[in-house]
């Protein structure tokens, strides 16, 4: 566990998840008309930043010339986005099932939370979730929360929480509550987020690792299911940048310090810091607020 001093903020959050697509307008209605995400200000005509309220949650970024991602290598396994309520939760969901441009792949109750999962139009996975209340957590003798992968049913689900005024009326927040990364080993994705960045442990499965800012069940999931032994990512389509937000400039001035002293190549403009991770997934580190 690092000292105090290397670790994130209680307030930090995962902020936008950027995707190269070769389809954009398919991409587009997807994230923008079924998950209901509002279009943002954006860099340029080929950028598309989508969210509520003004927070970016997807930013797609079209580059039809790069090759497919590779299913076994590092890269994005899923984002996770993060509903209020549990009629927020499947209004999205039925509206992903009935769009014909995801594929579902699965459903779970994780303890702290109630989780879906799909396939968007060009693979990438997404997780829909809702939290359970945060004093409603098990929790283990350190404290820490417990996690499992228990089955639900997924209609009983939809029968109970579905409302027509959800589905055609979306309101509430859905940001990025999580990133779950595919990395080539625990051991060296443990030194870069932990170490490094400044989570914190949550839960270590073995081939799953678990970190965290302030408490949370993770905001960044990091395994090797698929990717055991992977090396440096090729650039592709998929994951682009996943940023993460700080509630302050000193955590910023911190983060900085620790990855310039570790011999992290860095990009610094004086607000955002990028930088890769062991296998080249970039992290963009920036300062906002709630």
């Amino acid at each position: 566990m690092p000292d105090t001093i290397d670790t994130l903020a209680p307030l930090t959050r995962m902020g936008a998840v950027e995707l190269h697509v070769r389809d954009m307008d398919t991409m587009l209605t997807f994230y923008r008309d079924v998950l209901a995400l509002d279009e943002l200000p954006s860099d340029g005509p080929e950028s598309f930043r989508l969210g509520r309220f003004g927070v970016p949650s997807v930013t797609l970024t079209h580059t039809p010339h790069l090759p497919e991602f590779n299913r076994s290598g590092a890269g994005l396994f899923h984002t996770a986005v993060l509903f209020e309520t549990r009629e927020a939760l499947a209004a999205a969901v039925a509206r992903a099932a009935q769009s014909g441009l995801a594929r579902y792949t699965g459903s779970a109750d994780h303890l702290v939370s109630i989780a879906f999962y799909f396939d968007d139009p060009e693979g990438n996975g997404v997780e829909l979730y809702w939290d359970r209340a945060r004093e409603d957590w098990p929790r283990g003798a350190d404290g820490r929360p417990l996690m499992d992968t228990l089955a639900i049913d997924a209609n009983g689900f939809l029968e109970t929480h579905l409302t027509e005024k959800e589905v055609s009326s979306p309101l509430g927040v859905a940001s990025v509550g999580h990133v779950h990364l595919q990395v080539g080993d625990i051991a060296s994705a443990r030194d870069f987020y932990v170490g490094t960045v400044g989570f914190q442990e949550t839960f270590d499965l073995g081939s799953a690792l678990f970190v965290s800012a302030g408490g949370y069940h993770h905001h960044v999931g990091l395994n090797i299911w698929n990717s055991r032994g992977a090396g440096p990512r090729a650039a592709s389509l998929g994951l682009g940048t996943m940023d993460i937000v700080l509630p302050d400039a000193d955590g910023l001035g911190a983060m900085r310090e620790r990855v310039t002293s570790r011999g992290i190549a860095i990009e610094d403009d004086g607000r955002t810091l990028t930088f890769p991770d062991p296998w080249g997934s970039k992290v963009r580190v920036t300062v906002g607020s709630d």
